[in-house]
């Protein structure tokens, strides 16, 4: 798989040849991260905290709440990586402060140790210092440690004359239950297809900002198809991972859902279709993952209108349920509910809402037995919905926040505050 790349100087995303000489200039970070953020995970990396010449902290704690982000450069410590960790980075990525006394008080699966690699040997500061210790020592060393390593090929960085795939084939076999991510010289939709076989990520920088690859083409590259047409099974699911159907995928298709980020897709009738644009179902496309063995797609979607199936149910085995039904239900009559309905009157009525809130979390606390407790959590559930409704707050907004506090390291002791 792609890990994209974003590295930071002055507020802006750039890419360097050899960590030195300014290749591309490429602006504002943000709509570059709403766009790789389609891939998964992303590594944002702070050349100015790298280099001791500042830092771009408050602009990568906004690109973290834009997309999963691997946080790298500057972070030499524990407390700088915790503090990163509590922001809602996914991983963060640890040069020469790789070492055992820091990363044992870290959590292993979210920490990426850099290995910087001249003709195999490590070097630091700033790709000038040999260590005389090998890549594999390294990972020995560490890789108990860690739950991910990031290897950069110096002498191939940002020249795009192809990565070392015998390097990391045999790198692959040292890191044990680590995974490795590679960088340095990828070019093509081949290199990340081997690097995959391989059992590798690809962290791609200048070949996406030069326009030299396709986005599109390097999520593809992995993919493989048993199917005499060559098409894609693409399994469509909205933010809340339900599936609403089934279609397919090629690489036409691919390049305009990520190029518009909309749901399109192959049919098999009609050849390229974008979901919605008759209908006006549409769909904002938020993510593409590949499945484990790298046959079938998932899209995830924002689905509007009256769902995804041509018989206007959400999806295409039938009416959705549960609470992202609900939820959409509530919205809906935010702006339609009858005149003097109930919703209606939680919506216009002062202070209706809030006195419900209160006294249905009250009668939760006494509750007792199953079913009492099952009956009133689904009144606080509901009254809680239609106050984020109210707000104009999605339940996947809600989801979103309970994953971020969920990659806190640090915790509050959470005692209940004295009456007002």
């Amino acid at each position: 798989m792609i890990i994209p790349s974003i590295d930071l100087m002055g507020g802006q995303a750039v890419q360097l040849v050899g960590g030195k000489e300014m290749a591309i200039e490429a602006g504002d970070p943000r709509p570059i991260a709403e766009k790789f953020r389609l891939v998964g995970e992303i590594a944002v990396i702070d050349l100015d905290a790298a280099l001791g010449q500042g830092d771009n902290r408050a602009l990568i704690e906004e690109l973290v709440s834009i997309a999963p982000c691997r946080v790298g450069g500057g972070i030499r410590d524990v407390e700088t990586a915790i503090r990163w960790l509590d922001a809602g980075a996914e991983k963060i990525i640890l040069g020469t402060a790789a070492q055992p006394e820091i990363l044992s008080q870290l959590p292993r699966e979210r920490i990426i140790a850099a290995l910087d690699a001249v003709e195999g040997e490590v070097v630091t500061h700033g790709w000038t210092t040999k260590t005389g210790a090998s890549v594999e020592d390294r990972m020995v060393e560490l890789r108990d440690l860690v739950g991910g390593f990031l290897v950069t090929f110096v002498e191939r960085e940002g020249r795009m004359a192809g990565t070392d795939l015998e390097a990391t084939s045999r790198l692959k076999a040292v890191c044990g239950d680590a995974k490795l991510t590679v960088a340095g010289g990828f070019t093509t939709a081949e290199d990340i297809a081997l690097a995959d076989k391989a059992g590798a990520d690809a962290q791609v920088g200048m070949a996406l900002y030069s326009g030299a690859l396709h986005l599109a083409d390097a999520i593809a590259a992995p993919l493989v198809s048993d199917r005499p047409d060559g098409l894609w099974p693409t399994v469509v699911c909205d933010g809340h991972a339900r599936a609403l159907g089934l279609v397919y995928s090629d690489l036409e298709s691919l390049r305009t859902a990520v190029d518009r980020q909309v749901g399109a897709y192959h049919s098999r009738k009609r050849g390229l279709w974008v979901k919605g644009e008759t209908s006006g179902a549409t769909q904002e496309l938020l993510k593409i993952d590949l499945d484990c063995d790298r046959d079938a797609l998932r899209f995830t979607v924002r689905q509007a209108g009256q769902g995804f199936c041509h018989l206007d149910t959400w999806t295409c085995w039938g009416s959705d349920t549960g609470l992202p039904a609900l939820a959409r239900l509530i919205a809906e009559r935010r702006d339609n509910a009858p005149e003097g309905s109930y919703t209606r009157r939680l919506f216009d009525e002062a202070g209706l809402l809030d006195a419900k809130l209160i006294e249905e979390a009250t009668e939760l606390a006494q509750a007792q037995g199953t079913a009492e407790v099952a009956h009133e959590t689904a009144d606080v559930i509901y009254f809680a919905l239609t106050a984020a409704a109210r707000a104009g707050v999605d339940l996947a907004d809600v989801e979103r926040e309970l994953d971020r506090r969920s990659r806190k390291v640090t915790r509050r002791p959470g005692n209940a505050k004295p009456p007002s």
